[in-house]
């Protein structure tokens, strides 16, 4: 890790990484109990709470969600459609493989805001919260924030892998949601490999974050690149993209058991 750890300590802004090894259970990080921003990573923690009320209450995925004039908002897809009604599986792929907020707002409408703060302290996310709609930035100046930690997001991606969180079937659409991202500007950037990546980005003019699992064929790995204090969002990306490379060549060269 001796590479990874120079590309840190050069790094401008503030780094925040978790990677997990499942074939060894080995462990890197570096300020991963530190709160930030979350911007557009804690559609994770969403996605996998409606999912777990969808399978605690046998509910369905193409059932028809109203979507409220107030959580409309600019830079999406379904703003762009004038949806009035759109199924729940659609509003989470939206939510997910594009960062739709209009979509996400109507997921933290259908389950609640106190809803879902109370399922992320139950499965252990103890400094993750969801404070305010996407776009809400009356709020947030209000001290309002969505906020969590490469800890936190460790800890969920690895009870999602090992279907701590769901049951297979529920698992199996979560991960189906996760690998359709369309984002590819960090984490993949630099991986020429066709390599599944399950993954989620969020960004705001300070932080940029990807993280997720990579389905490497010498074994899967979660990898969470966290970039806070950030002055150049492009540059960020790019050393996310750097670490990630980093990340998946020393993964390459590990021995299959």
């Amino acid at each position: 890790m001796e590479q990874l750890i120079n590309i840190i300590e050069k790094c401008p802004f503030k780094v925040h990484i978790s990677v997990q090894h499942y074939e060894n259970d080995e462990l890197f990080e570096q300020l991963a109990s530190d709160v930030f921003s979350s911007a557009s990573v804690i559609k994770v923690p969403i996605l996998i709470a409606v999912l777990k009320h969808l399978q605690m209450t046998k509910g369905d995925l193409q059932q028809l969600i109203a979507i409220t004039d107030e959580n409309f908002v600019d830079f999406s897809v379904l703003t762009e459609q004038r949806q009035n009604h759109v199924s729940l599986h659609e509003l989470l792929l939206w939510m997910t493989i594009t960062s739709d907020n209009t979509a996400t707002n109507a997921c933290i409408d259908y389950l609640g805001m106190d809803a879902c703060n109370t399922y992320f302290k139950e499965i252990g996310l103890h400094d993750t919260k969801v404070q305010r709609k996407m776009m809400d930035f009356d709020r947030q100046k209000q001290g309002f924030d969505n906020e969590t930690t490469a800890r936190d997001m460790q800890k969920l991606f690895e009870a999602l892998y090992y279907e701590k969180l769901l049951d297979a079937t529920w698992t199996a659409v979560a991960f189906d949601i996760l690998c359709r991202q369309r984002s590819h500007e960090s984490l993949k950037r630099y991986i020429v490999d066709d390599v599944i990546i399950a993954h989620k980005t969020g960004g705001l003019d300070s932080v940029d974050h990807d993280c997720g699992i990579v389905f490497h064929n010498k074994g899967a790995y979660f990898i969470g690149v966290f970039i806070t204090e950030v002055t150049d969002n492009e540059q960020a990306k790019r050393l996310i993209g750097q670490i990630s490379k980093v990340v998946y060549e020393a993964n390459s060269q590990m021995e299959v058991k």
